[in-house]
């Protein structure tokens, strides 16, 4: 998948994991920008929160490292700050800030990021009524601070990424409209009308077929 994004364009791409990191960094020539999503019970923050996941993933080979820099308590109890501090001494790498909230936006351009993603923005609890690209936050980043501002979060649509270049942002991350099999096939699926709403010969077999089969596959290679 990151090759043929490359091949159609995309001039970098966001990978998950140390092993996916390594895999995508020898296929590529684009640059990767890496995460590792770690599930403590003890802290929200889930996207490569210590320094620690910090060091794996430049070990993998990311050339830009994304974390979460909202202003939940870190797992271990460790601080943004020192976390931004140490990468920056010790590993040559690109740092990104993925925020929910121009607070933090800010915060994270203080302590030295290289560039800010609305990344988080609809997932704390400060922002969950927002529910689409958050343009409003992209709008604010970009007039308030002088690092590249990057929309991510609920791209779906063509038009979200015109409308965010068209309000000045750096670029553009997409996510589930292009890589979720799944949610692609729902999507499909959702507009095909109900058994209950129409007579079971009315429907094309064919039709029905299709549809189960592009489900079914969304599933396999979500899996794999």
């Amino acid at each position: 998948m990151a090759t043929v994004a490359e091949e159609q364009g995309a001039v970098a791409v966001r990978i998950r994991g140390v092993r996916d990191i390594r895999a995508v960094r020898r296929a590529v020539r684009i640059p990767v920008l890496g995460i590792e999503k770690i599930n403590d019970p003890v802290s929200e923050v889930y996207i490569t929160p210590t320094l620690e996941s910090v060091r794996r993933v430049y070990r993998a080979g990311a050339q830009v490292i994304a974390m979460d820099a909202t202003e939940r308590p870190r797992p271990r109890r460790q601080q943004l700050a020192n976390i931004v501090a140490a990468a920056k001494d010790n590993f040559d790498v690109l740092l990104m800030a993925d925020v929910a909230t121009l607070r933090e936006g800010l915060n994270a351009a203080k302590l030295g990021f290289d560039m800010i993603g609305t990344t988080l923005c609809g997932y704390t609890k400060e922002t969950e009524h927002y529910k689409g690209p958050a343009f409003h936050l992209a709008r604010q980043l970009v007039r308030e601070v002088d690092v590249p501002v990057i929309l991510e979060g609920r791209v779906h649509e063509p038009d979200h990424v015109r409308k965010a270049f068209d309000l000045g942002v750096y670029a553009v991350v997409v996510g589930t409209a292009i890589t979720d099999f799944e949610w692609l096939s729902r999507r499909f699926i959702a507009a095909c009308p109900k058994a209950s709403d129409c007579r079971a010969e009315e429907q094309s077999p064919r039709a029905v077929s299709e549809g189960r089969g592009a489900f079914n596959h969304g599933k396999r290679t979500m899996r794999s």
